[in-house]
């Protein structure tokens, strides 16, 4: 694995970083330095972890779970919710974010894979994001959500979730709590976000034999509300919970199994027990083979 970090990947025009078009999102992680002239407050450091929780959450069950791989069922208005929410994230719309995370799953760590690691990590974590290959939305991809004239219009204005939430900040507390609470917290939201699909395919265990290299970690599971349970995920994706086990911490299933008994969302799909028991791997740390035994289609 070391050595595919290494390996030098020469890019074509399309897939290197777009300097200009990248500014807002260097931007995202400078702004926070201005809290050194205007200072900071109780107030901003509780914002700011308030605003990473809600984001995150909002990217894992909606962004992912919902939009990406319908694991839950809810109603229009709450799905609006979600799509706000996630998009507040500062991760574009949810039909392009759903979509490409579609195409991931289609071909993972294959060479249409559109983040694998096998192109490098700094690819992986966030270059794939900076070029002009991956701008547009493929419709074609999430038309079961592009239905909702809603959720284009979200889509198409994906600025406008976090301009509402930079000034909600500025309103709630002035330039030290748009600093802090809005922009450092994007910033921490956006790598948590990124290590999914750059850390956990490269560090971990496996649990299931899969054909990419997906693999669990406790402790981006922690930082991620569940999704470093990545090589479960992976093995049975329209899962709504990805902490199989109770040992398996998994905060956003939790608040999905809350908002399921406040009549929100339902039909939360979990994977059965013959699922769960077959396709171990007994060496956790065993690389994967293409050549990989059969995996559950989701039904």
């Amino acid at each position: 694995m070391l050595k595919t970090l290494l390996t030098r990947y020469e890019r074509p025009a399309d897939e290197r970083v777009e300097w200009l078009t990248s500014v807002p999102f260097f931007a995202v992680h400078l702004l926070p330095l201005a809290a050194l002239w205007t200072g900071v407050t109780l107030f901003d450091w509780i914002l700011c972890a308030a605003l990473v929780f809600v984001r995150m959450f909002f990217i894992t069950a909606g962004y992912h779970r919902y939009f990406a791989h319908r694991a839950f069922r809810t109603g229009r208005v709450m799905q609006f919710l979600l799509a706000f929410g996630g998009g507040m994230a500062v991760q574009k719309g949810a039909l392009w974010w759903a979509a490409h995370h579609r195409h991931h799953h289609v071909y993972s760590d294959q060479p249409e894979d559109i983040h694998s690691p096998m192109k490098g990590f700094w690819w992986s974590h966030v270059g794939w994001i900076l070029c002009r290959k991956y701008e547009a939305t493929e419709l074609d991809a999430i038309k079961d959500f592009a239905r909702y004239p809603e959720l284009v219009f979200l889509n198409r204005f994906h600025w406008l979730p976090p301009v509402v939430l930079g000034v909600a900040c500025f309103l709630a507390g002035g330039w030290s709590a748009l600093w802090i609470g809005f922009f450092l917290s994007t910033a921490i939201t956006y790598h948590a976000t990124f290590c999914i699909n750059s850390v956990t395919h490269l560090f971990g265990r496996r649990r299931y034999v899969t054909t990419d290299t997906s693999r669990n970690s406790l402790i981006l599971a922690l930082i991620t509300f569940g999704e470093g349970w990545h090589n479960n995920h992976h093995y049975y994706q329209s899962s709504a919970n990805m902490g199989f086990f109770w040992w398996e911490i998994d905060i956003s299933y939790a608040v999905l199994k809350a908002l399921g008994w406040a009549g929100l969302v339902w039909d939360l799909r979990r994977p059965p027990q013959t699922v769960l028991a077959a396709n171990r791997i007994t060496d956790g740390n065993a690389d994967v083979g293409m050549l990989a035994l059969r995996r559950p289609v989701p039904s």
